[in-house]
């Protein structure tokens, strides 16, 4: 995980928290595609991992800002990545819950719910660090 003396342990344990529910949703997604009620012909196993790596995408360029010093851009990017989650919540736009197996009800509110965590974090970590600009106190 990334050091960075303004972002606490927790907030690496969340974002990593986030990546393995995201993975987890996707890779079910993409293996049991067949069997998601309501998902469209055209989508593919491999259209899915590939929408997986542009998610992800988004938060590893968000740890890299972080990582380079540029942490008010790559705390937002971080938190478009945990917003991103939210989408998986489309699917019962398809087909009720009832629908849906467990692990796949499992799979897209543990992402869901970890990605608005990894939002509303980062956007925490936003704030305190323009809170501390108008302080004085160094980044």
């Amino acid at each position: 995980m990334p050091r960075s003396p303004s972002l606490p342990a927790p907030f690496w344990w969340l974002v990593l928290a986030y990546f393995v529910a995201s993975l987890a949703h996707f890779a079910h997604n993409a293996e049991y595609i067949a069997f998601y009620p309501g998902m469209p012909a055209w989508l593919t196993r491999g259209q899915v991992y590939l929408a997986w790596l542009a998610v992800t995408g988004v938060g590893a360029v968000g740890i890299v800002a972080v990582i380079a010093r540029l942490k008010t851009f790559g705390l937002s990017a971080i938190g478009v990545y945990g917003g991103l989650g939210l989408a998986g919540l489309a699917h019962y736009t398809l087909a009720l819950c009832s629908e849906h197996t467990l692990a796949t009800n499992i799979t897209i509110g543990s992402e869901a719910t970890l990605g608005l965590l990894v939002l509303l974090a980062a956007a925490v970590q936003v704030k305190r660090r323009w809170a501390d600009g108008l302080r004085g106190v160094p980044a």
